[in-house]
């Protein structure tokens, strides 16, 4: 059975034609609308006509390369852009993150990690999901702008990490949201977490804003499926 068509389109750019064949052919198995060109100046003039919702970027390009397309790219737009680049290339990693890149995959990459980082940047990027500035519920409130917080008016401490998962399960109140998404989402593969890291930190969030952790009112356990943000 084929997956059904999406609206995202997809705008790939990479010169070897057997890895664009191949990212083209698994990304319209998976329903997105594809855009395929071999060199960074039609990858660049593409990206400005078609407006996708998503670039995938070779780093190692004929005409333009990869860093520069990325770099122009993003001074005239916020759409998500993920790097591919090569085994051992750090330098390209970190000037790729730098002149805007969103994410990378180093080659060899297996199509299941890229497909799950390509969804992963195209929830970020959901319109419906504007970050948020600050949020209260129970007697919880937070700032995400100042990292503060406080609860029944007394200050609180959290972890870089436990504000972006609070965060996260705010911003998708009322939605199942499984361990391996919440991993995806919040952590990135490139951390190689597990799922024992999400349950560490949801306990550990639990703690902290709710009365009793151990019967949780805001941060609900959905056994054998994930967590559930009901505050």
């Amino acid at each position: 059975m084929t997956p059904l068509e999406t609206n995202v389109k997809i705008l790939i750019v990479e010169d070897e034609s057997d890895m664009l064949n191949g990212l083209r052919d698994n990304f319209e198995y998976e329903g997105y609308q594809v855009i395929a060109v071999k060199d960074g100046e039609e990858g660049l003039k593409r990206a400005t006509a078609d407006k996708p919702d998503l670039v995938v970027l070779d780093v190692m390009l004929p005409k333009i390369s990869g860093l520069e397309v990325c770099k122009r790219l993003r001074q005239r737009s916020r759409v998500p852009i993920l790097m591919l680049t090569a085994r051992g290339q750090e330098v390209d990693k970190v000037a790729g993150l730098e002149t805007g890149a969103d994410d990378y995959v180093t080659k060899p990459f297996s199509i299941r990690e890229l497909l799950a980082r390509v969804k992963a940047l195209l929830r970020r990027s959901d319109p419906g999901r504007q970050p948020i500035q600050g949020y209260s519920f129970g007697v919880v409130t937070v700032d995400f702008v100042t990292h503060q917080a406080t609860r029944s008016g007394k200050p609180m401490e959290f972890s870089t990490k436990e504000l972006d998962l609070l965060r996260y399960f705010i911003l998708h109140r009322g939605e199942t949201l499984s361990r391996d998404r919440l991993l995806e989402d919040v952590w990135g593969y490139e951390n190689y977490p597990t799922t024992r890291t999400v349950d560490t930190h949801v306990m550990k969030l639990r703690q902290k804003v709710e009365e009793d952790a151990s019967h949780p009112k805001f941060i609900l356990t959905l056994h054998g499926t994930g967590y559930k943000f009901v505050g």
